[in-house]
Order: C-alpha cells, then structure tokens, then sequence
C-alpha cells in the first residue's frame, strides 16, 4: 500500500482495548518517564588519532524513536556499540534509565543488556539453527522451561508475521524474512529499548517498508525507545509521517499524521564527522540550509 493510500479510520475499541488504552495512559504519566531511557553527555571517543565521536549530547525518550543519519564511518554505529558497552567512551556520559553506565564492568553491563533488544543489519542468525531456535536462544540459555518458551517464541514470530516459518532454516527464508526473524529474537524478553543497525540495508522497498511498520508497532503499541540507524531517507518518510492503531477488528493498521491529533513520537539526529549537525523533527531537517543536509537528502 502506497502512503498516498492510506486513510484515517474511525476506531472503536473494544472494553480489552480501552483496558490497554488506560494502562499506556498510565504508564505515559509515571513519574519515572520524566527519565530518558538514553542519554549521552558530551561523549568523546577516538581511534588512534581519529575522533569518532566528538562532544556528542542527545536524549532518547521513553517510548520515542531516534533516527540517526549519517552517512559510513560518521560515528552512528559507534553510539549503539558504546550503550551496549561493547566500547567505552574516552570522555562523558552513556545513561540508560537513569543508571550511569559509562564505567561499567561487562558482569553490571550484562544487567543492563537484559532490558535491549538489538536487531542487526543482516539479521546475524545462527545458520545451523532452525527460526524457533534461533528466537528462542536467549530464553534456552535463562533456563526457560519448555512450554513458556514455546509459547513466548510463536508470540514473537505472530507480532513479525512469521509463524508459519517457526521450523524453517536460515537458508529458507528471504533476506527480508531473515530480518523480522532477527526483529522477534531481539524482542524476546519484552525489551524496553530497542536498536536497528541499519535494518532495511540491500532491502528492496517493499520489504523495507515492512521493517520500518515493524518499528512503528513498537513505538506505537509497545511503548518501545528505540535508535534506528540509517543512511536512507526513506526510512525517514516512513517513520516520522505514519502511526500504528488497532481497528475495531482487533488489526493493526498504519495511518498518516493527518487532521487527528496524532504527534508522531519520532526525531532526527544527523551525524557528520562525529559530530551531531542537526537534532529536531523530519519537516526542519527538510527546511534547514545546510548544504551537507540538504546533499544527504537528495541522496547524492
């Protein structure tokens, strides 16, 4: 379905719904949410003599998506390496929740991994691992008894619509279903933070598309934070003009930000050469005079 296509429904919840509805509501007004679920203050860090990031500050929201763009080696991966504590910062701060995490040793950071999830570029499944195993190693590896994993596994697999693969391998599936099968592992658990390294790469646009939906349904419906690494603009198109609701038939559907008040929680962060050149909403980075950013969007 093109954008141009898609229409805003008149929703009728059902009382199951309106209980969902109330318990975000609730959640939205905790006192706890006036933390971010990320922030970095003034981050430095360099290879040798190159500077990777250089003063980087920014904040991610409980429930928002960050789009980081930018193109190779401008430091965008580097920010989802260093909050995983893969790397350490030279100088600054990484919080996650509030916890300060730049110091941590890889026993605390192991705690802190549990609430992320992380969803790769080319989907990085174990290829002598059917889809069910797959999603299910984190799970396997807690001790899950067998049941609950099953269970948690095809509820995975539904919300990515694969459970019709759950005991196919690798070298079975499409490049774009090997991608939502590495959505639903990284959502095992019920993370609250989410990263997509450049999830829609060598992706064709439908397929694409499918990705970005994925991440709409869970800043919409799931509450999620999440970073999502990319260099393509229209990832940007999808996530920051389309919401995820549920109809009346208990579907998921995707509409545009249009006449109902509906503010799209998703911002914009632009990296060049560690630095961040932009932060704010997709319609000022299309407004901005920078040339650079303007040369980005027109992909050249």
């Amino acid at each position: 379905m093109q954008s141009s296509e898609i229409e805003e429904t008149n929703i009728t919840l059902t009382e199951e719904e309106r209980g969902v509805t109330a318990d975000i509501q609730e959640a939205v007004n905790e006192p706890d949410r006036i933390l971010p679920a990320i922030e970095f203050r003034d981050v430095h860090l360099s290879f040798d003599e190159k500077k990777i990031l250089d003063g980087v500050s920014f904040t991610v929201r409980r429930g928002e998506t960050k789009l980081i763009l930018g193109r190779s080696g401008g430091g965008k991966s580097t920010t989802i390496r260093l909050i995983l504590g893969l790397l350490k910062p030279d100088s600054g701060q990484i919080l996650v929740d509030g916890e300060d995490i730049t110091h941590y040793t890889e026993e605390e950071m192991m705690g802190v991994r549990q609430k992320m999830g992380m969803v790769f570029q080319e989907g990085a499944l174990f290829d002598s691992l059917s889809v069910f195993e797959n999603v299910a190693y984190r799970l396997q590896e807690q001790g899950v008894d067998e049941e609950t994993c099953e269970k948690e596994v095809r509820r995975m697999l539904r919300f990515v619509d694969l459970e019709d693969a759950i005991d196919k391998m690798p070298s079975e599936l499409s490049g774009g279903m090997r991608r939502r099968v590495g959505i639903a592992r990284a959502l095992v658990g019920d993370p609250t933070i989410v990263m997509f390294d450049e999830p829609t790469a060598g992706l064709d646009p439908p397929t694409a598309r499918t990705i970005c939906e994925l991440a709409i349904k869970l800043r919409d419906l799931e509450d999620v934070s999440s970073i999502f690494v990319t260099h393509e603009m229209n990832n940007l198109e999808y996530l920051s003009s389309e919401y995820a609701t549920v109809n009346e038939d208990g579907e998921v559907i995707f509409e545009m930000e249009g006449e109902k008040l509906c503010l799209i929680n998703t911002e914009v962060i632009m990296f060049r050469d560690g630095k961040i050149i932009f932060s704010g909403k997709d319609e000022q980075l299309r407004k901005t005079g920078d040339p650079y950013i303007n040369k980005f969007i027109r992909g050249k």
